[in-house]
């Protein structure tokens, strides 16, 4: 049984990864890769291993001194959040990539479905661990979509793209059950290219989210976005496939309203799940006055209650420099403290 406090705080995911890890100006220079992207690394692959486990429990200790409820691993050893479990998968050339547009319309190589889709081991099971060894608080772990993967690949095997995006669920279900066994409070899909494909995401995605959940009973989310903020800065004020989720079984469904200004008249079509409610701009490193922060979570409890709001950042925080990423962390925290001291008045009243 998860053990929370009222509005709990969290990262979407990632959070910023040290410059001595990564090469922060080729990452910011490109898309997110698709296949792997070693030239990003500035450690040697022999001691790569080592620096990652540093780095992650720099970003789990970030996050616990900003005052976060909700832990993650901050995708420290990720080069995106899709490729670390995308790459790992049977099925795919990753020497001789394909090309697919991305979500802004640019061609981005990806890799060549050239076999069946496959998970021979767990992926993400071992960073579960490592991050359940280092917090006693409450932790969240994130897998990349079936349809996001499956609009990140190039198709040469399946006779449509929905055949291998129900592949990818299966991987992607082995791979949740696993995580829960492992100890995992909470596990999140990334699916943000049902944003940016609705009408294939209502055509196919959303039976492949629902098969990616299939038998899951531990706390699930599915995450909505925009897209990165430092990479697509363009916001719309409505999301094109957010109602969809209604019934589906995941319990937590994440969006963005920070940056975007989102009406927040579509929550009340999600009025059985637990909305992750982003109000941290990622587009900008200035960092938010608490104030201005809980500003946008009062936003929404009109539509939502408190009780079914968890305070997070709009999407992943991978692009922000770390002092930016830490004192936007602060502030969530602070809003989140803030709120409830206004809320505790109000019932003693």
């Amino acid at each position: 049984m998860i053990s929370l406090p009222l509005l709990p705080t969290s990262l979407v995911g990632s959070y910023a990864q040290p410059d001595w890890l990564i090469d922060r100006a080729k990452l910011a220079g490109r898309f997110p890769p698709r296949v792997r992207a070693r030239e990003l690394w500035r450690v040697p692959a022999g001691h790569l291993a080592q620096a990652q486990d540093d780095a992650t429990e720099l970003a789990i200790r970030a996050q616990e001194r900003a005052g976060l409820d909700i832990v993650t691993d901050g995708e420290i050893r990720r080069e995106s959040y899709s490729n670390h479990f995308a790459t790992a998968l049977e099925g795919l050339d990753l020497d001789d990539p394909g090309m697919a547009l991305d979500r802004s319309g640019h061609p981005n190589p990806v890799p060549r479905i050239t076999g069946a889709i496959r998970r021979p081991r767990p992926v993400e099971v071992d960073d579960l661990r490592f991050l359940r060894a280092h917090t006693d608080r409450v932790v969240k772990m994130t897998v990349p979509g079936p349809f996001t993967m499956s609009q990140q690949a190039q198709n040469e095997h399946y006779p449509d793209a929905e055949a291998a995006a129900m592949d990818y669920a299966v991987a992607v279900n082995a791979e949740i059950r696993d995580l829960f066994a492992a100890g995992a409070d909470i596990v999140q899909i990334d699916e943000p290219y049902m944003q940016a494909r609705p009408e294939a995401a209502r055509a196919y995605g959303l039976a492949a989210l629902n098969a990616a959940l299939d038998g899951v009973s531990g706390m699930t989310a599915v995450h909505i976005c925009f897209g990165y903020a430092a990479i697509i800065h363009e916001r719309p004020e409505a999301y094109s496939f957010l109602p969809e989720l209604a019934g589906c079984p995941v319990r937590q469904v994440s969006i963005e309203t920070a940056q975007s200004g989102l009406d927040l008249g579509v929550l009340t079509d999600l009025k059985d799940k637990t909305i992750i409610l982003g109000v941290i701009d990622l587009s900008t490193p200035d960092v938010e006055p608490v104030e201005v922060v809980a500003g946008r979570v009062r936003r929404a409890f009109d539509r939502v209650g408190p009780e079914r709001i968890v305070i997070a950042t709009d999407c992943g925080m991978k692009y922000l420099p770390r002092a930016s990423a830490e004192g936007k962390m602060r502030a969530m925290a602070g809003a989140a403290r803030l709120l409830r001291g206004e809320l505790d008045r109000e019932i003693s009243s």
